[in-house]
């Protein structure tokens, strides 16, 4: 077999592989069989059933909504279209007048608009 022969029988064997890995990986099944709301962490583990409520980055990563009145600095910061210096901003007027307890309240706090506030309606609660 010539030199072109061999890298189109090795071109085709790739693309067999890569049909196999396609059809095998990654699988549809979902990896929990409950709610992404009924999902806990327990060790570490993600679990259906007894343990911790998923935080932060976890909640965010199952398409849950942060509570506003708890979420670190941090946490706000990784929101799209917050950033750490309104996430700081949220945090310091959460700590000088308690918890929000409603959107009016958020949105008084200086930075945020109209399309700030959305943002956050979307990804946060007030609980």
């Amino acid at each position: 077999m010539n030199r072109t022969g061999s890298l189109a029988a090795a071109a085709l064997g790739l693309m067999a592989l890569g049909g196999v890995a396609r059809w095998w990986w990654p699988s549809s099944t979902p990896a929990l069989d409950c709610e992404p709301a009924s999902v806990r962490f327990r060790d570490g583990v993600a679990v259906c059933g007894e343990g911790a409520p998923p935080q932060g980055a976890q909640a965010l990563a199952l398409g849950l909504k942060l509570d506003l009145n708890s979420a670190s600095e941090e946490e706000l910061a990784r929101l799209p279209g917050v950033g750490r210096s309104l996430a700081r901003k949220l945090v310091e007027a959460r700590e000088a007048q308690g918890r929000f307890s409603s959107w009016t309240e958020v949105d008084a706090v200086s930075g945020i608009g109209a399309a700030k506030l959305e943002t956050l309606q979307a990804a946060t609660e007030l609980r």
